[in-house]
Formats: structure tokens, sequence, C-alpha cells
């Protein structure tokens, strides 16, 4: 069937969910022969980097199936995994789907006193891990045995397989967890519907450029590379998975595979920003596509000035310098980017804008009571989307707190313009209050030092209010060559504006290895807030 043809079908296949996309996929005749999965590490004897058909991915899933099913894995069991590599974590998922179990996928950075209590939460029935994390979890109680490897897994029967499991839409699917900004992250379900909501919607709509051939450069356990690995299957693209995500690695792996597109985090995008992007050759690239926390302007503008893209002119279709960027912002929690914007070179709508909302989600902006503010008024974001997550596994208690009024309050603090665009100020636990009616924005401010300041790559801003008195802090990573020695105090603080640069305190050089990040790459603000507090007290 022609891609067009089977993304018609799929769009409108009833059974079709987050569940079962590899199996439905086949079952409306795409070619086996045709485009699978490609991995940057070896698996089941298969060479890295080597694309896996559909016929032979699907086969290595029934053998993965079936030694599960040896196991006792029987459906609605959840399952942890817990993995290094993209082909470990993709492959589980897809084999603990085709059972009916529950795949709950662990970023394979946690450290194990996190990972083995996350596993305790779970009560699940075992886990599945690789040789150098299930020797970490030697010693800790998890409750449940160790299964296995992935790698034992692989070794499977794939005719013995049991037949698919047929999910209803409220099944639930898969268990991702949070950044885990604090303490042990939180588990985001999702289910057979909710988690192909959004690509559903996309199945519909015309193909964008820039995904027929995808690097993903988005962590293999996150909720984001389920979605695009199902849509790679949907639209019959070819697809790349890193198990790492690094500026280096991301760069070398787009000049050796060539993507049209490249699918990634904005911490990736501020990577890729340290380097001198014109020494590269990444003239097959159209389309940057971004998830999570929205970008900044400055690493934007350094991805776009590269690639090309095809645009319409009287003449038909021409072929342009400068690729597109897709911005937005969304979470596990979301199920998918509730928002879009689209950048180009000759584009300057910025000043953390977010764009407008995908067709299928329902946004408001709110107070602290749950009603509706005015329009160009800072609120909470509240979101109604099909997408949206089931909860947090094992912990109704912080699944409504985060309800109000029938909407899901993401924690994001956002404003509307009068054409229907939003934009993100920061996270609400960012923030200050600094009286008087007065909020002070950690990211928006990081946004503007950006724009301000070319020889700095990237930037953290931590804003501690105590005894009264506001403080602003500002770690600055610099461009290679930069001046380590100059003083650049008063450009920070007019890029501050008034209010907040009247409280700037320091502003002081890091190395990126300086700043304390999450599993995903997200900054520990809340231990940054938390160590200038320790040394102001001291």
């Amino acid at each position: 069937m022609r891609t067009r043809g089977l993304r018609g079908a799929l769009a409108a296949d009833t059974e079709l969910g987050a569940g079962n996309v590899l199996a439905r996929v086949l079952a409306h005749g795409a070619d086996p022969d045709g485009p699978g999965l490609t991995f940057d590490t070896a698996v089941d004897g298969h060479p890295a980097e080597t694309p896996l058909t559909l016929g032979r991915l699907d086969e290595r899933v029934a053998a993965r199936a079936a030694w599960l099913h040896e196991q006792g894995v029987r459906p609605r069991d959840p399952v942890a995994v817990w993995a290094s590599t993209a082909a470990d974590m993709v492959l589980s998922f897809l084999a603990l789907a085709r059972l009916g179990a529950i795949p709950a996928l662990m970023n394979g950075k946690l450290r194990p006193e996190i990972a083995a209590e996350y596993i305790r939460r779970l009560r699940g029935v075992g886990v599945l891990a690789d040789d150098a994390h299930t020797a970490l979890l030697v010693g800790h109680d998890l409750g449940v045995p160790v299964l296995g490897t992935p790698a034992q897994a692989g070794t499977g029967d794939p005719a013995t397989a049991p037949a698919h499991y047929r999910h209803h839409p409220d099944d639930p699917i898969v268990i991702t967890h949070t950044s885990g900004t604090t303490g042990v992250p939180k588990a985001v379900l999702h289910s057979h519907a909710s988690l192909f909501a959004a690509t559903r919607h996309l199945l519909t709509m015309p193909q964008a450029q820039g995904t027929t051939r995808i690097l993903n450069a988005l962590p293999a356990p996150h909720t984001a590379t389920v979605l695009m690995v199902n849509q790679a299957l949907g639209n019959r693209a070819q697809m790349f998975l890193l198990s790492e995500q690094g500026g280096e690695r991301v760069l070398d792996a787009i000049q050796r595979w060539r993507p049209d597109g490249v699918f990634g985090f904005s911490v990736t995008w501020a990577e890729l920003a340290r380097f001198d992007l014109s020494g590269y050759d990444l003239d097959s690239v159209r389309l940057w596509f971004n998830t999570g926390d929205a970008s900044h302007e400055p690493h934007i503008r350094r991805l776009v000035a590269v690639g090309w893209r095809d645009t319409i002119t009287r003449d038909g279709v021409a072929k342009v310098p400068g690729s597109v960027f897709i911005d937005g912002l969304g979470s596990s929690e979301m199920g998918h980017s509730m928002f879009h914007i689209t950048h180009r070179a000759d584009t300057d709508r910025y000043g953390r804008c977010i764009g407008r909302p995908y067709r299928f989600a329902k946004v408001a902006v709110l107070d602290a009571d749950g009603e509706p503010v005015p329009v160009g008024e800072v609120g909470f974001l509240g979101i109604d989307s099909p997408s949206l997550f089931r909860g947090y596994w094992n912990d109704s208690v912080t699944t409504y707190r985060f309800r109000q009024r029938g909407w899901y309050l993401t924690g994001d603090l956002v404003r509307a313009d009068t054409d229907g665009r939003y934009y993100h100020l920061d996270r609400a636990v960012d923030s200050v209050d600094a009286g008087d009616g007065r909020r002070f924005y950690t990211a928006l401010s990081e946004e503007r030092i950006l724009a301000a300041c070319p020889d700095v790559t990237d930037c953290t801003v931590v804003i501690v209010a105590e005894a009264g008195a506001v403080v602003t802090d500002v770690l600055l990573e610099l461009a290679a060559g930069a001046d380590e020695a100059e003083d650049r105090t008063e450009r920070v603080r007019d890029a501050l504006g008034p209010d907040v640069g009247a409280t700037l305190r320091r502003v002081v050089p890091v190395r990126s290895a300086d700043i304390p990040v999450t599993v995903t790459g997200k900054v520990r603000k809340v231990v940054l807030r938390e160590r200038y507090l320790t040394e102001a007290s001291s």
C-alpha cells in the first residue's frame, strides 16, 4: 500500500493505538521489507546502524514477547525496564505491549537507590535490566525479581509468541517517568488511546517535510520516544535512534546518517549551540523538532541557519537555504507537545512564544482558583486533551493535586495574546513572587540574557526570595574563545530589565558540568536555590 493511503487507513482504524502500531501497520499491507527501525548498537546479532526491516523488527519483537511470556508475564502486568541502549528500551516496550503488559521504562541514569525505590512503588511483577543495571540493583530490596536482560529476551522463539493482545482504548500501555527534579520521579501512565491521540490527528494531515528520515535524539525511555517510534512506523519513515544525546554524538550522527529531520529536547539544541555549526555537514536537515521545554531564541537561530527546506514559489517547489525549527511545549503528562510554532531564518516571533495549540488540545490560562484570567495576564497553564496521561501510577494524591475544574495543571506560567498565541514565562516553582503584584521569571530572564550576550551559549538564572528580599544570581556558560575575565554584570543587568536587574547579586562564568541537571538534562534549579540560600546564611 502506498504511504499516503496507508496513513489514511491507519487514522481511520478504530483498533489502532499506542500498543499495536507495528502489528496494525503490517495488517494494513505495509511492505515487510520496508523501513522498520535503526539502532546505534548491535542487537540480536544484527549490526549497529544497519536498518531492521519492518518484518525483521516484528520478528525481534515476537522473540521477546515469547521469552517474556515464558517468564510468566501476562496482560496488565507492570514490568520495569532499566537499560542504557535505545534498542533495549524500544524493543522491550514493543514486546511487552504486544503481550498487553505494562512496560515501565526507566532512564538509565537514575541513581540505584532512586531506581530501586521507584521499582518498589510500581508494585509490578518483575524487572528487565541489562547487565550493568542488574549489577547496580544488587543489594537493593526491589519487591520483585529480576527476570533477566533484554538480550536474554531476544533469544526467545518468535514462532511461540502468543497472539497479539487485543487492546481496549482504556488499557494501560506504558509507564514513563518525569525528570525527577526532587527525589523519586513521578510515574506517568498512558493508555492505548491517550498516547495515540496526537499521532492519529497527525496522520489525517499532510506529512510534514523533514519526517521521512528521522534522527531520534530524544531519551529512549521517555514518552516522546514512544510517540516518535509510533509516528515513524505509521508514516513508513526511516528512524535512527540514539542511545546518547550529547551534542558531539548528534552532530556525528547527522553527518554520517544524513537525516532530513532531527527530533530532540531543548537541552540538545543548547549543546549544539556550543559548536561552530558551519564546520559540520548539516545540509541534509530540513527540520528540527523540539518537544518538552520550549527552546531559547539564540539556540534556534543557530540551527535554522544551516540545512535547507522546500518552499512554494510561483514556479513550484523550490529548495532554499535554511532549515525549519518547530518549537512548542510538552511533557510526559501532556502526551505530546500542546503548542507549535515554526521558526525559519526570516522569522522573528520569539520572546518565549510557544505558538498556538494543536487542534486536538484545549488550553486555558487560569488563576489560583482555576478561573480564566483576561487575555494578556499571566496565569497557570491548564490543559484538556485526549492525549493527556491517565494519572500517576499508584499515586492518586498527586494525580488529583494537579487537576482543577476539569483542567490538568502543568505547573507552567503562561500568557496569551489577542491573536491566540501563547508565551511561556517560567515553571511556577522557579518563579518568585517579588511583592506589589510583581513576579520574576527565570526562563524569561534567561531568554533575555542569551539574546543580549552573543558570547554566551547558555545561562541559568536563580532567583531566591528570603526574609523579604529577592536576589538574583546568573550563571553564564561562555562560548569558546570568550573572555572569562570580562565583567558582564552591566550587560546582564540591562538585559534583565529594571525590576529583576535591581536584584542582581552576581554574574558567574561556569562550566556546563557545574550545573546540576536531572537524568534528562533539565537544570535542577531547586538544588541551586538551596545552595545559594545556604551560602547566604553562612
